[in-house]
């Protein structure tokens, strides 16, 4: 397995551009399968999932070609409903692809998705709102099988917003009888992301980014070539990058309205952050502590964010206190960072940061994507040397990222598993 060895204590400098969201990208795909007609998708992202939605899709039949940064698919005639069950395991962003195939071929067998270990997230939200549209279920050893001859607009109310939800009940709506209304839907930027991809194929969608979400039921989708949104959990990443490092980044291609309740609390604990159109300009500076960081859903404080933020508090002047309300288990981090002499205690929900004045380089290992970029961070602003390993996990979400970090300046490098030095 790789590494990553780390040499903290540089200051981050420099300009980088925020390529495509991941977030994105991946229902994205899964809705690029309710059309026949050529796909064309600019700025996505060269990471790992990525890489592992487009293996499912060649096997459903999708042919598949990059120009440069530009994505090309052609769904033609998918020949198979069924995702293999080793792809299926390796990412749980594959769930989103039940939708599109019924709506499409009017079945689909998927097995249990996997992904991140950051607590439970059943998928019993998504087969409720199909069940809703008249979509019959099994569930068996282990595979959920789905069939409908004919798919029925249907008002569905989520009992929270789910965001995989939201998003797979929105693709099998596209081809429904009907209209269909999605109450109390989840809000992420991504998903208004994903409604004007699909709508600009020729889907009747309208709410995305509010809690309720028409669907008009339409008869086909044509060509279509889209760019994505920038990343805010990768443009967020590198704004605490500058400010646990003490540097100074200008980060281009941001939305900063995506990124507002992360910037306010990281002004709150003294960071210098100033917008320019869709630029982002961050100086790093003594940290102060942050009394309370809650993560809930968009447009609270995204739960994708709250590990780096640990990282950056535990190098604050005093005691700050995240609560984590979205996903249980998500605090897989702390135990990593108290290695490096982080002072964090975890009461459920809650941990609390006791700052300190200097983290210290030790070998680590990243347990999930999130976390795996905390340590980084922490790595970067730690003395001496930092070996993070499992990095695979970080590979899911970010392109290259130990490059990007040499452009601004880091000591970091990537070192096989042949390396005994490390």
């Amino acid at each position: 397995m790789e590494k990553f060895v780390i040499s903290g204590g540089l200051n981050l400098s420099g300009k980088i551009r925020i390529k495509g969201a991941k977030n994105s990208i991946l229902p994205i795909l899964a809705g690029s399968l309710l059309t026949s007609e050529r796909v064309e998708i600019k700025d996505v992202p060269d990471i790992s999932d990525v890489k592992v939605m487009l293996k499912i899709l060649e096997c459903l039949g999708v042919r598949i070609s990059w120009k440069e940064d530009l994505l090309i698919l052609e769904p033609g005639s998918l020949y198979t409903s069924e995702i293999p069950e080793t792809l299926m395991c390796e990412m749980r962003s594959s769930i989103f692809l039940m939708g599109p195939l019924l709506g499409r071929l009017g079945k689909v067998k998927v097995s249990y998705p996997g992904g991140c270990d950051i607590g439970p997230r059943p998928i019993d939200l998504h087969l409720k709102g199909l069940a809703s549209m008249g979509v019959k279920i099994l569930e068996e050893n282990g595979c959920v099988q789905a069939e409908a001859k004919t798919l029925r607009g249907s008002d569905i109310h989520l009992d929270f917003p789910s965001v995989g939800a939201t998003e797979n009940i929105m693709m099998a709506a596209i081809y429904a009888e009907g209209s269909t209304l999605i109450h109390n839907a989840a809000k992420e930027p991504e998903i208004i992301d994903l409604q004007n991809f699909l709508n600009k194929m020729g889907a009747k969608i309208k709410g995305a980014g509010t809690d309720t979400i028409k669907i008009e039921g339409v008869k086909s989708l044509n060509d279509v070539n889209y760019t994505l949104i920038p990343d805010r959990i990768v443009a967020g990443t590198l704004v605490i990058a500058a400010a646990i490092t003490r540097g100074e980044l200008i980060l281009e291609n941001v939305i900063p309205e995506h990124l507002e309740a992360v910037t306010a609390k990281l002004q709150e604990a003294g960071v210098e952050i100033w917008e320019e159109q869709d630029t982002l300009h961050v100086r790093g500076g003594n940290i102060k502590a942050i009394q309370s960081v809650r993560t809930l859903p968009y447009p609270g404080f995204p739960t994708d964010m709250q590990a780096q933020t640990m990282s950056l508090l535990t190098l604050a002047k005093g005691n700050s206190t995240i609560i984590e309300n979205v996903f249980d288990g998500r605090f897989s981090q702390v135990g990593e960072l108290k290695k490096m002499g982080a002072r964090i205690s975890v009461q459920g929900r809650s941990a609390i940061i006791q700052g300190v004045d200097q983290l210290k380089g030790a070998v680590v290992n990243a347990p999930d994507l999130r976390a795996g970029a905390a340590l980084v961070l922490a790595g970067l602003s730690a003395q001496g040397q930092t070996i993070i390993k499992e990095i695979h996990h970080i590979d899911r979400g970010y392109e290259k990222f130990e490059e990007i970090l040499q452009q601004l300046g880091a000591n970091i490098k990537r070192v096989g598993a042949q390396d005994e030095n490390f």
